[in-house]
Formats: structure tokens, C-alpha cells, sequence
């Protein structure tokens, strides 16, 4: 009796085995996918796509062979498979196991001189004798390469974007215009280096574009995907309008000063948005900004650092990062750093900031970082919207027709929209002395509309204008 319950137990799990060990070859199964179509934004002539992913379900609850995965454009094809971790445009008698899955990957090289060129492909599945198939759909885009360049007096025009390869370097006494519209893309890791100068002219309309090459739409607002524009020491005279410098580390790095009568930068009607580290990192340096909106960064916005001189007028200041935890303020003032344990220090001989906001979501966004009791210290903020603790010891003489913690009202900081609100209190609290010094810079907003249509503009770099945007 022991024996034969001892046979039919051995019996049992030798049937389940066998059972588990079944296929099944079903001619109706059908695989699972995670997508229905792979697709690619633009791809840049010449530079491989970033990797996609495609996972692959068996629904069934026995094992299943897949007979064939491949490209139907087979050797023909643009783009690359690599499938369960064979890299390989095809593959035979791939077997998954009940109720589970597998990766393949894909990617894609194109070699285009035409803008914005369709690659189409399938890659087919058969199973069973049944055919399926995932779409596979890029963009190219033909660029002008810029692989780690030392360049000359040049003019970028919008013919084709830019893509800056292992960065570029305006050498010295050189300068760099780039025209209205122009694209320019930097791959991971790369930066504009200026030793000579830099000079961007866009236009409301078509402003100058640099920015990562992640062009995937979830990549938009991703902070840190090239290491910026740095205006090195010796560099001068840089202007910057109407420009959009996304999606790097320091959007722009400005050295020491060269000229002492000219700044190092002017930037006006631009927008620095995205930064893992700093909008701009200024040392000793001199900077002229108006119009300017300066946001969504992880560490400052503005650093002003051992000194220097800064005007900033009807520019909006705001800081709601979204991405990690955020405890350094948006603006920070200093006039000193440390060289082999002793303090250096250089005089921050002007800060003026006028109608302009500095606010976020931190209870304090403005701090003084100056040296005790040694070294100049000029700071002025004149008709100002500004969050700052009562902890921070401040002049308050300095402090001009300037309202502290009361809440501007953009329109809606979670799609980085700095408009102001129909209730702002900053609608018509502007000193339009400012605008009345510099009407060639500050006549018109960021959207080009006209300030003191009624004698009052509002602070910021946006005049509200009811019914538009």
C-alpha cells in the first residue's frame, strides 16, 4: 500500500512537470505589447537615437515559442534590435514562459541631408503561425555638426539647427552671431565656451533656441542635459535677445569682467529656465538684464558672487522646483571668497534690481552673503515683489517702494507660466522712472506688449493685459 501511494505521488509530480513543460500552440494566441508603435522624435543626421523599450507579454498559462522577430526591412533597415539581450535585428524560437514577458530595445541611426525626413519600419512578430507587428517611426533631421570646435568670427543662421558635439569654444577676439531662429542643440556634456563674444538676435516671434538634444516631449523641462554657455574670463561685450536657454546645469556662467565700462553681458526678452544648478552664475562680473525671466532652478536662479555689478529691471525671478528637494535661496548677493583659508575679498560695488520679482515657494529667496565688516556692499531693490525671511538682516533704506511676502499671483507656476494673475498686486506698482532711463530695453514686456498704456506699468517682466497671453 506504501509503495503504491509512493508511485502515485512520483506520478504526480512527474505530471505536473510535464505539464509545466508544455507549449502552447494554439493558433489563435497572440502576444501582448507594452506600446503598439515605437516612435521617435527627431533624430539629428549622423548622431544615434536615444534607446526604446518594448515589452512582450505571453498571456497564455503555458510556455510559448515565438518562431521569428525581425526587421521587415531586414538588412535595409535604420534601426537596431536588440532582442532579450542578443543584439540582433532578428532571432528564432524565442521562448517565454507562462504569464511572463521579455524586453527588446531599439534605436536608430539616420544619415539624412533632407530636413525632417520619414523612416518607417515594422518589426514582426510570428507566433504560431500568426503574424503581428509594432510600428517603428522617426523624424531625421539633417544639423550642422559641431564637434569639439575652436571657432572663428561666425554667423549661425536658421537654415538647419546646430548640434553641438563635445562643446565649442568662440575663440579669443572672436565673435559669434547667431541670427533669428536658430536652433541649438548640445549633447550631453557639451557647453559653449566664449572667450571672445557672443552675440544672439532673435526676435519675439523667433527667438534663439539652445537647449539639450532630448527632443521627446517628456524631456521639456528636464534640468541638466548639457552643461550650458560659460563667458569666460577675458570674454566682453555678449549681448543676448529674445533668447530660450533651457535644460542645462548653469544656463550662464559669466567670468570676470574685461571692460570696465561695458558689461560682460546684456540680455534682454529672454527666458533661463530648467537648471540643475544655477540660472546664472556671475563672479566679479558685470551684468545688464531687462525683460528677462529667470526659473525652475535647483540650487539659485541668480548667484552673484564675489562682487561685481548687476542691474536687473522688470525681470521675473521665480523659483517652484519640482524636481528634488529645493533649500538654497533664489537670489544670493556675495562679496568674498576663501583662498587657501584666507578670505578674499571684491566689492560688489552695485545690485540694483528694478520692478523686478523674486519669489518661490521657499519662505526665504533672497540672501546677503557679505563679508563682515570689510568690503563694499551696494545693493538696491526699487519697486520690487520679494520673498524673504524676517531672519535676514537687511538695510532696510535699501528697500525702495518695494512689498515683501505678498504673493505676486502668476498665472499658473505648474506650466511655468509667470503671467500675472487678473488679481496680482503687482499690476501697476512699477517705478516707471526705470522705464523712462531705459526706454529702448523697457518700453515693451516679454510678449511685446506696450507698458504705461495708462501712465502705470506692473512689475515683472510681464505687463498684464486682460483677454491675452
Amino acid at each position: 500500500m506504501r509503495i503504491s501511494v509512493f508511485l502515485l505521488i512520483i506520478g504526480l509530480i512527474y505530471f505536473s512537470a510535464c505539464q509545466k513543460d508544455e507549449f502552447d500552440y494554439s493558433t489563435d494566441i497572440s502576444l501582448q505589447f507594452s506600446t503598439d508603435s515605437i516612435v521617435f522624435d527627431t533624430i539629428f543626421s549622423g548622431i544615434g537615437s536615444a534607446t526604446k523599450s518594448l515589452k512582450i507579454y505571453n498571456p497564455s498559462n503555458k510556455k510559448i515559442n515565438i518562431s521569428e522577430i525581425r526587421l521587415a526591412e531586414g538588412t535595409n533597415s535604420k534601426y537596431r534590435l536588440n532582442i532579450d539581450g542578443l543584439s540582433s535585428n532578428s532571432a528564432r524560437n524565442i521562448v517565454i514562459a507562462a504569464k511572463d514577458s521579455m524586453y527588446l530595445f531599439v534605436e536608430i541611426t539616420i544619415n539624412t541631408d533632407q530636413d525632417m525626413l520619414l523612416e518607417q519600419d515594422l518589426i514582426i512578430f510570428e507566433t504560431n503561425g500568426n503574424i503581428q507587428d509594432i510600428k517603428l517611426l522617426a523624424w531625421g533631421q539633417d544639423v550642422h555638426l559641431i564637434n569639439a570646435e575652436i571657432i572663428n568670427t561666425s554667423i549661425w543662421t536658421n537654415d538647419k539647427p546646430y548640434l553641438v558635439y563635445n562643446s565649442v569654444l568662440v575663440d579669443t577676439n572672436q565673435i559669434l552671431r547667431i541670427d533669428v531662429g536658430t536652433k541649438v542643440y548640445f549633447h550631453r556634456g557639451s557647453r559653449m565656451y566664449v572667450a571672445g563674444t557672443l552675440e544672439i538676435s532673435g526676435t519675439k516671434e523667433e527667438p534663439v533656441v539652445l537647449q539639450g538634444d532630448r527632443l521627446e516631449y517628456v524631456y521639456s523641462d528636464v534640468p541638466g542635459q548639457w552643461e550650458g554657455i560659460w563667458l569666460m574670463n577675458g570674454s566682453k561685450h555678449n549681448n543676448i535677445d529674445y533668447a530660450e536657454i533651457k535644460n542645462a546645469i548653469i544656463g550662464i556662467r559669466v567670468d570676470t569682467l574685461a571692460d570696465v565700462d561695458v558689461p560682460t553681458l546684456t540680455i534682454s526678452n529672454s527666458k533661463i529656465e530648467h537648471m540643475s544648478y544655477a540660472g546664472i552664475y556671475a563672479q566679479g562680473s558685470t551684468i545688464f538684464a531687462s525683460n528677462c525671466v529667470i526659473a525652475d532652478c535647483a540650487y539659485y536662479a541668480l548667484a552673484l558672487t564675489i562682487g561685481g555689478s548687476y542691474e536687473f529691471y522688470h525681470c521675473t525671478i521665480a523659483n517652484y522646483w519640482q524636481n528634488t528637494y529645493r533649500d538654497s535661496p533664489s537670489v544670493v548677493l556675495n562679496n568674498y571668497y576663501e583662498y587657501q583659508g584666507q578670505a578674499i575679498i571684491r566689492d560688489l560695488d552695485k545690485a540694483t534690481f528694478g520692478n523686478c520679482i523674486i519669489w518661490g515657494d521657499k519662505k526665504n529667496e533672497l540672501y546677503f552673503d557679505k563679508f563682515p565688516d570689510t568690503g563694499t556692499f551696494n545693493y538696491l531693490f526699487d519697486h520690487c515683489f520679494i520673498r524673504i525671511s524676517d531672519e535676514v538682516e537687511r538695510e532696510a533704506a535699501n528697500f525702495i517702494g518695494t512689498i515683501l511676502n505678498e504673493n505676486p499671483l502668476f498665472v499658473n507656476t505648474d506650466d511655468y507660466n509667470y503671467q500675472l494673475d487678473t488679481l496680482s498686486p503687482a499690476i501697476n506698482k512699477a517705478n516707471i522712472d526705470f522705464i523712462n532711463q531705459f526706454p529702448t530695453k523697457l518700453t515693451y514686456d516679454l510678449n511685446g506688449f506696450e507698458r504705461l498704456l495708462n501712465s502705470k506699468a506692473d512689475v515683472g517682466a510681464f505687463e498684464r493685459v486682460n483677454g491675452k497671453k
